[in-house]
């Protein structure tokens, strides 16, 4: 037997083995591979596959980790991302990124977005919605303190594109008048009505507000002391850089007994009815504001009631007085603006002769220089300092004339409290035999602060000073008049009050007059 032969078959009979165990295992690896594609292939049928829309400028990436849980994870599952159309499926059966893509909002579906519009970068306002409006909406004082509800107005009641909001309040008073050695009392109900009438249009606006107040005396034989007004403020946006104000108002008072030209011996003191009226325009030309502007005035008295039973006509106070006035601003800034102003204009009586034979007519002249500011809701108004002068018909009457300081201005320190003052110089003609009349000036101030959410604090002061020219300077007096009140607020809807005021009038000549009044109340507002 060969040897060699022998050797040789062991050989081959080992590797004929080997490669039948590598046939069966590379079958079996075969047979698994079709088995796992086969589950594979159920699972994706029979799993709903999930949608996430993007943004265009949304895209996902799943980038699969080189080794550890997450990475096996990742590679279980498929994902199908578009970056620059608008849909990208994902399909997976992990319940994590199920939870993820859960917690994904699609703006557009939401309404927050329009088609196509992109997002807006985290910190960036959207203001393009008020673009086409004139008359923005109002934004609170403080944009890091957002006023609560209890805080804001009342809601109203809607008039088709207006919308009112009235108040009606009711006091119980308390008044006590002391004039030299005598006093009177008198206890009195007030009954008060106040309304305001707002538009809401993207352009123009129309402001109307009215207030009235009567008074009942439960004791006391002292005269009432009645009021009324109404006023209408219509602005017409133009242009871009010119509005019209067309304004229009009524006011009813009664002369008050202090008054120069109160009547003595009246039971009841005239009632005054005063109708105005006015057109302006107002034009923007750069760093420069024009304005031009016409008014009207017109006074009615009506007759007076004499202890005696006698009635007396005053016909002859009638008037009605027209002005013309023109002002020019320079702005330094938004917020800053100096200007000049120069009037012109005419008073006519109904009357060419008073009772006592005097031609009051004539004609009013004035000029000022002041500034105006706007700081928004922190501090706006205006002040100026000028000069005025009535020139009489009759040439016995001498001129009207003295500097006059007017203006107002309004400050909010910090939320919750508002500052307001007020200047003002008016030219008054008298009644009297051979007196022209006097310079009437006022300061005003006020004060409000919000001590709680529902508790407000208010101080009030004026100064009122009328002065007398020539022989008549014995007339003159000096009025000091201070106040103070508390406004509790139940609800949004009622609010309770409490208030206290003092008056103090000093003559040169005469006795001096004291007032105290106190009172509380109830007011309801819708």
């Amino acid at each position: 037997m060969d040897t060699r032969k022998t050797g040789i078959a062991p050989a081959t009979a080992r590797q004929r083995q080997r490669a039948l165990s590598l046939g069966l295992c590379v079958a079996a690896l075969s047979l698994l591979s079709s088995t796992a594609s086969a589950q594979s292939t159920s699972t994706t049928s029979t799993t709903k596959p999930r949608t996430t829309t993007l943004l265009p400028t949304q895209s996902t990436t799943n980038s699969a980790p080189a080794s550890g849980l997450r990475g096996a994870r990742a590679t279980t599952s498929g994902t199908t991302d578009t970056t620059a159309g608008t849909t990208a499926t994902t399909t997976s059966t992990d319940a994590s990124e199920t939870d993820d893509a859960a917690a994904t909002t699609d703006p557009t579906a939401t309404g927050s977005l329009r088609p196509g519009e992109e997002p807006l970068a985290p910190g960036e306002l959207d203001d393009t919605s008020d673009l086409r409006r004139t008359n923005l909406r109002g934004t609170p004082l403080d944009e890091r303190l957002p006023r609560r509800a209890e805080e804001t107005e009342t809601p109203g009641i809607p008039l088709g594109t207006f919308t009112l909001r009235p108040s009606l309040s009711q006091s119980l008073a308390t008044e006590q008048t002391r004039s030299g050695a005598t006093r009177e009392r008198r206890t009195y109900t007030e009954t008060g009505l106040k309304g305001v009438l707002s538009s809401d249009w993207s352009r123009h606006q129309l402001i109307v507000t009215g207030e009235g107040k009567w008074q009942r005396n439960l004791s006391g034989d002292s005269a009432t002391k009645p009021s009324a007004s109404i006023k209408g403020d219509l602005r017409l946006d133009l242009s871009r850089d010119m509005i019209a104000r067309i304004t229009a108002g009524y006011d009813f008072s009664r002369e008050d007994t202090d008054d120069p030209n109160a009547i003595s011996g009246a039971k009841q003191q005239s009632g005054i009815h005063r109708f105005s009226g006015g057109l302006a325009l107002e034009r923007d030309l750069g760093i420069l504001r024009g304005t031009v502007a016409v008014d009207a005035e017109r006074y009615q008295y009506s007759d007076v009631q004499l202890t005696n039973g006698n009635v007396l006509s005053l016909k002859d106070r009638d008037r009605i007085s027209g002005t013309l006035r023109g002002r020019v601003g320079y702005e330094i800034s938004p917020a800053l603006i100096p200007f000049v102003e120069a009037s012109i204009g005419r008073v006519e009586y109904d009357r060419g002769l008073d009772t006592a034979g005097y031609a009051r007519s004539g004609d009013i002249y004035g000029a000022k220089g002041g500034v105006a500011v706007d700081l928004g809701d922190k501090l706006k108004g205006e002040l100026g300092l000028g000069y005025k002068r009535q020139i009489f018909e009759d040439g016995r009457l001498a001129d009207l004339e003295a500097v006059a300081a007017e203006g107002t201005l309004a400050w909010s320190p910090q939320r919750g409290t508002d500052i307001s003052l007020g200047l003002a110089t008016t030219l008054e003609p008298s009644t009297t035999a051979g007196e022209n009349g006097y310079i009437s000036r006022a300061l005003t101030a006020a004060l409000s602060h919000q001590l709680r959410t529902d508790l407000v604090a208010r101080l009030t002061g004026s100064t009122k000073w009328n002065d007398y020219s020539g022989a008549s300077a014995a007339n003159d007096s000096t009025t000091y008049a201070t106040g103070a009140g508390l406004s509790y607020g139940l609800n949004r809807y009622i609010d309770l009050t409490a208030d206290l005021g003092y008056e103090y009038t000093s003559r040169k000549t005469g006795s001096d007059t004291q007032v105290l009044r106190a009172g509380i109340g109830i007011t309801t507002k819708r």
